[in-house]
């Protein structure tokens, strides 16, 4: 199997080179390639994997192209070998890879500034961001760098996405008195951000650069307006090629038209290394993008998990259904969007541990599936890979509709702050517009209109908003106000992180369901905790 991956690899990377798939332009001797990654999300040997990236590299040199390689963020997080070395075996890899330059994605952050600093010192490449501030305003990292390649100046201009604040853990970027102390330049319009990006592309041009390459983290969602890529691209001039990142988006080649009404490449790869991108700038000048499907990377790669395969496949429980994030129909992810069978799960294992009226988990950090079979250790911390801790709070009735309804303010479309929940059902009715309120950090202030969320029950009685409850969740949500839940702060803490999450999800299969978990978790849509009342 391994010998035929590398064979197709090989066949792609001919018909690269011929000139075949996409209209790419043919990339000659001397032609420049610029291989780039995107939410790679520790996914080293998924998709083309790292050494299918290795092997594409070495096959575009021998070719008699110059080769650049870059990632666009969320390397570091996402699986085992990332949460058991907090992203340092990811960084190992990549610098045996030979990476040039990197922008930081929101997970590059989560394990903490002080790890973030590490992560950034042991790299080989350069981390670049020019909208990644200190609370003077001043960039943290270079804004953008230049490469020379035979004469040839190419800036590569980072762009890391303003939600990162909110979509990692919101007081890794605060003092010890909760005051911002870094940003994003995350303004409503969008301009502070256009205005960075646009300086920095001055900048490079002004220092020589013939091509400016936009390295981006930010999406195509809709909640990430007015911050998308091609929000960046309509609204700046300069820019030759945009490679995105954050929405795990496949896009061969796109294209934008900028400021000035000329044409800018879109593109990006993807995730978990499903895909290769390859932005080629030939000996003609002409710029293109396409994607494609053993030196010592393998021996790393082999190195690295031997310290921990061990305990990553020991057998800890096993299930008689199929847990899942995603529709069983349709392939697309749902935990964002509506109830699945992992999420009440999850909640369940929160709110019988703590003993908590209810239990919230944000979709968002529910990451992987469990097949039916026996559960390992490393499916487990698949599923949570954050290492958050499991703390209970008490809040009031109103606290819990906020709560709910900032989670549910994109429906249909998804929120890494969507709620599964244990111990309460509630609507979401899909005609009522939704009408939060964030601020400029991404956080909750109120709800300007009427709520969407609706029939809100604990314990099969109706939600009363004066009334207290107490909620177990995670420290990310419920101290750090993780996914701008703000309505927290402030809230009395009655167990403060007294497990971690993957551990408390273990715990629960094991003690309250016996090792086993059975038929009541059948139903891949969940047991009807979360009703969508779709639009008339």
């Amino acid at each position: 199997m391994k010998k035929f991956r590398i064979l197709a690899l090989m066949l792609v990377l001919i018909m690269v080179l011929a000139g075949c798939g996409n209209g790419a332009t043919a990339p000659a001797a001397k032609d420049i390639v610029v291989l780039y990654t995107n939410d790679a999300h520790c996914g080293i040997e998924d998709g083309m994997g790292y050494q299918g990236l290795s092997a594409a590299k070495r096959a575009l040199l021998a070719a008699g192209n110059k080769v650049l390689l870059v990632d666009n963020g969320d390397a570091v997080q996402g699986d085992t070998i990332g949460t058991l070395s907090k992203g340092e075996y990811i960084i190992d890899i990549m610098n045996k890879l030979g990476y040039d330059v990197a922008t930081p994605g929101n997970h590059e952050f989560d394990y903490g500034m002080d790890q973030f600093n590490k992560l950034v010192e042991k790299a080989d490449f350069e981390y670049i961001s020019c909208n990644f501030v200190d609370k003077d305003g001043n960039p943290v990292l270079k804004p953008y760098v230049i490469k020379d390649v035979d004469g040839v100046k190419i800036a590569f201009v980072g762009i890391s996405t303003p939600k990162t604040i909110t979509t990692s853990t919101p007081t890794y970027f605060q003092d010890g008195e909760g005051n911002y102390i870094f940003g994003f330049l995350q303004d409503e319009t969008g301009e502070k951000l256009y205005t960075a990006v646009q300086n920095a592309v001055d900048a490079a041009r002004k220092e020589g650069a013939k091509y400016v390459i936009a390295m981006a983290h930010l999406g195509i969602e809709a909640d990430c307006q007015p911050w998308t890529s091609s929000d960046v691209i309509v609204n700046t001039s300069g820019i030759d090629a945009l490679l995105d990142g954050h929405s795990h988006s496949t896009i061969a080649g796109d294209i934008v038209k900028n400021k000035e009404g000329k044409d800018v490449i879109l593109t990006s790869t993807g995730t978990k290394l499903a895909n290769i991108g390859c932005l080629t700038i030939s000996a003609d000048g002409k710029v293109s993008s396409t994607l494609i499907n053993d030196d010592g990377v393998g021996e790393t790669i082999s190195e690295i998990k031997k310290g921990y395969e061990e305990m990553v496949n020991t057998v800890v429980a096993s299930t008689k259904v199929e847990l899942t994030t995603n529709d069983p129909v349709t392939g697309e992810r749902m935990v964002r969007r509506q109830e699945t069978n992992l999420g009440d799960l999850c909640a369940d294992a929160y709110r019988t541990l703590s003993g908590a009226d209810v239990a919230l988990v944000n979709g968002g950090g529910i990451r992987a599936n469990i097949p039916a079979g026996d559960i390992t250790y490393g499916q487990i911390i698949a599923v949570h890979p954050y290492g958050n801790e499991m703390c209970v709070v008490e809040v009031t009735g109103q606290q819990l509709l906020d709560a709910l309804e900032m989670g549910s303010r994109n429906a249909p479309g998804e929120c890494g702050g969507f709620m599964q929940v244990s111990g309460m059902t509630y609507e979401i009715d899909l005609n009522v517009e939704p009408t939060v309120e964030i601020n400029t950090e991404g956080m909750f202030t109120g709800v300007s209109g009427e709520y969407r969320v609706k029939n809100v029950k604990i314990g099969g009685e109706d939600l009363d908003l004066a009334k207290t409850y107490t909620v177990a969740s995670h420290n990310y949500m419920l101290k750090s106000f993780g996914d701008g839940m703000a309505m927290f702060e402030g809230a009395k803490l009655l167990q403060d992180s007294v497990m971690i999450d993957n551990q408390v999800l273990i715990n629960y299969i094991v003690d309250s369901l016996g090792g086993v978990v059975g038929d009541d978790y059948a139903d891949p849509y969940g047991q009807g905790r979360i009703t969508v009342i779709e639009k008339k």
